[in-house]
């Protein structure tokens, strides 16, 4: 009797033909399948290909608008007339080869052991490292009808690439290729680009270094070109040339001597209106649309809604191409700038110019990397003092010469015991701001300078960020980014340029939208950074960037050379804003040396941003910085344990004894160890500060000026509690002018220093001692203007890893040596946190105002 269950049949069990059948007819319907595939692909791919031969595909031009709406111009692809085979050098053919298609003379049409060979790498990384498209395969897609990026659209190009090879020679395809390949915006074709790139019609007149710069590019057109990105061109231009040297096309001397060449090509002027901001507005769209490549957008027939505004960008390039904004260059390589505009109340770019001169696809300055300088002090140290709620406007800091561990920084104007945060940044001290981050912790200030959109190295963890000395510098974006903060009340938007792009049939295929800001500050810390700033502009190193009687805030920047025995600057900074619109202006030399340095400092940027400003605005409505609701005091309230202040302070002047005598009633509360400390603010100064501490109830001040008047007001100080009482009331003592005999007056010229400075000065509105040595204690800055009067601090970095002396960094290019961190105007010389030996001196002072009309982003 059987143990199965009824009703249950048994399994048939799979032998050996029913096997051998299931794999033959699966085989067969595979192999039938792709013999159909590939007949289809072929008849499909000759059928493209004869419908295209004599094409180069484009939709139309792309479009692209101002934030009106206004079309502000066209994209249109630029070819040149075909070259014949023969007028194509074969080292330049085989410079393709080696790079694209090192087996391009052995496949036929599609390399399936590349293909394989970059699937296995694909498979290893987890994600698409690498291609297997031909040279054939590249032309095929560059005479391809649609723009699509899909299996289809892969098989498709496969197809047209093997009729290719069916039907056309190697040399007939590589021609081709050459004659209708991208190199960089709208520029098609071998001809073309040499034209553009070096000037040069007949190739046979390219150089090595030529060639393979123009072999670079077909893997990355934009990143690679060299006028717009000529260090990334260089590196990829090297990589060409070993793979060159590999394939035995050239020596090993050529190679080397090819990768030595500086690339400097200048193309001649064109007349393409906004060519700055139109190639700013690729990139961006490159980097927000990854699936479409800029050959894509030029050839996709495009509709690009910015954000431009034209009356600020016409008023950007006018100021750019006027030379007397500008100063004098020894030779040919000019005084550069860069400068964006920007809206904060939403991030939107409303003008923008990478350098004068600027020519269509060159190089742009807005995103290159720069020492701050005195412009970071705002960012990193006294922003964030406000905001952990120790601080306030009206707190006293340290302005005593001092060391912090083995970073020591100094003043050119002097030092006191304390002074005022809102002077110290008027006057651009270095000392209070080097204290102040101290106080608040050196990561406190990166994290709020991160927040604000700012990019810093891994080294930066030191206390000479607070006077600008960053390991990689910053940019022009950046910095507009992160002042647009104190206009915004505290949010921060990522600056953008485009709202919206439209395909060719009229559908959204990307929207910027309304991104949520990120709140950075409190309203209350903006807005009082904005109240100290605003006297930098009327009272401080800004005076230059006053834009009449519209509001204006902003801070001045200026890095020192970094070069032994010089006090000429290397970069100068304005960055600043009005109640609509923030902006940031560079000025420097490309390529600093000796022989290219600034003789003026921030003033000249500041008056740039003026002249650009005044313009721009003109016809917007002016109004006022606005204080946020609710707004806390800015002077805090004195604890319970706080000494009780001085009610009846006293004050004369003393004709006897040229003095002015102070008295004033004991303290309700004294107690042993405490002091009065008496405060001063003389008539052409800003703020108060401490002028001495005594232990009685009277002082006599010593130091007056005939001429002068002066304030003064007392505190009490505890000691063993650490308090201080409220200021007293305030007294004011006019200090008379001295009669002189009419024998003795002194003649005009005599009577005050010359305000053109020491011999070899420019003028400088400031009468400071000549300069020292380079190295020296009270070293100056002596290439200033009016506007100068800003810190600088020294950094001289050792050979090896230790500490060195400096109060900043320089820029890692600089020659192994002294450096200087340098804000205009105070000179410093201090011990740094250890260093690239490669880095130099950085300086610097930043002051500014932008502001942006009203309207659509």
């Amino acid at each position: 009797m059987s143990d199965q269950p009824k009703g249950k049949k048994k399994k048939k069990r799979l032998n050996g033909r029913m096997i051998f059948w299931t794999a033959f007819f699966t085989i067969a319907v595979a192999v039938i399948c792709g013999i159909i595939g590939y007949l289809f692909i072929t008849v499909n791919g000759e059928k493209l290909l004869d419908a295209n031969r004599d094409k180069l595909v484009v939709n139309g031009p792309t479009q692209v608008f101002d934030r009106s709406g206004k079309l502000m111009g066209e994209l249109s692809v630029e070819t040149s007339d075909p070259v014949e085979s023969q007028d194509i050098p074969k080292l330049l053919k085989m410079a393709f080869v080696a790079t694209e298609d090192k087996r391009f003379y052995e496949h036929s049409g599609v390399d399936f052991w590349s293909i394989g060979r970059a699937a296995v790498k694909d498979v290893v990384a987890r994600s698409m490292v690498e291609g297997g498209s031909t040279i054939t395969q590249q032309l095929a897609k560059n005479i391809f009808l649609t723009r699509d990026k899909t299996f289809f659209r892969k098989a498709t190009e496969m197809s047209i690439a093997m009729a290719l090879e069916r039907q056309l020679s190697k040399d007939e395809i590589l021609t081709m290729y050459l004659n209708r390949i991208n190199f960089g915006g709208t520029t098609y074709g071998i001809k073309a680009a040499s034209e553009k790139y070096f000037g040069i019609s007949d190739l046979n007149k390219l150089e090595i270094w030529q060639m393979a710069t123009l072999a670079a590019m077909p893997k990355g057109p934009s990143a690679y070109n060299p006028l717009r990105h000529p260090e990334a061109s260089t590196a990829r231009r090297a990589v060409v040339l070993d793979l060159m040297y590999e394939q035995g096309l050239i020596t090993a001397e050529q190679r080397d001597q090819a990768k030595t060449v500086v690339y400097d090509y200048q193309p001649p002027a064109q007349q393409q209106k906004y060519p700055a901001f139109i190639d700013y507005v690729m990139d961006e769209a490159e980097d927000v649309m990854p699936d479409l490549t800029e050959d894509d957008l030029v050839r996709g027939g495009y509709k690009i809604y910015t954000t431009m505004d034209a009356q600020a960008q016409k008023a950007v390039e006018k100021a750019f191409a006027d030379d007397d904004l500008f100063e004098k260059s020894v030779d040919d390589q000019p005084v550069q700038a860069a400068m964006m505009i920007m809206n904060h109340e939403n991030g939107s770019i409303l003008a923008l110019l990478g350098g004068r001169d600027y020519e269509r696809k060159g190089f742009s300055r807005i995103n290159s990397r720069r020492q701050p300088g005195s412009a970071f002090k705002p960012i990193v140290a006294y922003a964030p003092a406000l905001e952990s709620g120790k601080f306030t406007m009206d707190s006293e800091l340290s302005n005593e010469k001092q060391c912090f561990s083995d970073y020591c920084p100094t003043n050119l104007h002097g030092y006191s015991k304390t002074i005022g945060m809102t002077e110290a940044i008027t006057k651009s001290e270095n000392i209070p701001a080097v204290w102040l981050l101290n106080q608040i912790g050196v990561k406190t200030g990166i994290s709020y300078a991160e927040k604000m959109g700012i990019k810093l190295d891994k080294n930066d963890n030191n206390l000479a960020i607070a006077l600008g000395g960053l390991t990689q510098g910053t940019t022009v974006k950046e910095m507009a980014a992160a002042y647009s903060v104190f206009g915004n009340e505290g949010r921060y938007n990522d600056p953008y340029s485009i709202k919206q792009v439209v395909n060719q049939e009229g559908t959204v295929v990307y929207q910027h939208g309304n991104p949520e800001q990120k709140k950075v500050l409190s309203s209350d810390t903006a807005y009082y950074m904005t109240k100290m700033m605003q006297d930098v502009i009327s009272d401080g190193t800004g005076k230059n960037a006053k834009l009449g009687d519209r509001p204006l805030a902003g801070k001045t920047g200026t890095t020192q050379s970094g070069i032994s025995g010089s006090s000429r600057n290397r970069d100068a900074w304005f960055v600043g804003y009005t109640p609509e619109w923030t902006a940031a202006v560079w000025m420097g030399y490309d390529k600093p040396d000796k022989n290219h340095l600034l003789k003026g400092s921030s003033g000249e940027a500041a008056k740039l941003f003026s002249t650009v400003m005044k313009e721009a605005l003109e016809g917007v409505p002016i109004k006022d910085f606005e204080a946020p609701d609710n707004l806390t005091q800015s002077t805090p309230e004195p604890s319970e344990s706080a000494p009780q202040g001085i009610t009846d302070l006293s004050g004369s002047y003393d004709n006897s004894t040229g003095t002015v005598k102070l008295s004033w009633s004991p303290a309700a509360e004294q107690a042993d160890g405490g002091e009065y400390r008496i405060y001063r603010k003389a008539s052409e100064e800003q703020d108060f500060s401490l002028l001495m501490s005594v232990l009685t109830t009277d002082a006599e001040d010593l130091s007056v000026v005939p001429g002068t008047t002066y304030q003064y007001y007392v505190t009490y100080y505890d000691k063993n509690s650490d308090q201080e009482s409220e200021a007293s009331n305030k007294v004011e003592v006019d200090v008379p002018k001295e009669e002189l005999p009419a024998s003795e007056e002194p003649s005009p010229d005599e009577s005050a220093p010359d305000e053109s400075g020491w011999p070899g000065q420019p003028s400088d509105g400031e009468f400071t001692p000549p300069p020292v040595q380079s190295g020296e204690p009270g070293q100056t800055d002596n290439g200033g203007n009016e506007e100068q009067g800003e810190d600088q601090g020294q950094a001289e970095p050792p050979a090896t890893n230790t500490p060195g002396r400096g109060g900043g960094r320089g820029n890692p290019s600089f020659e192994p040596g002294q450096g200087s961190g340098q804000d205009n105007g105070l000179s410093g010389q201090g011990t740094g946190m250890p260093v690239n030996p490669d880095q130099g001196t950085a300086t610097g002072t930043a002051t500014g105002s932008v502001s942006d009309p009203p309207g659509n982003p």
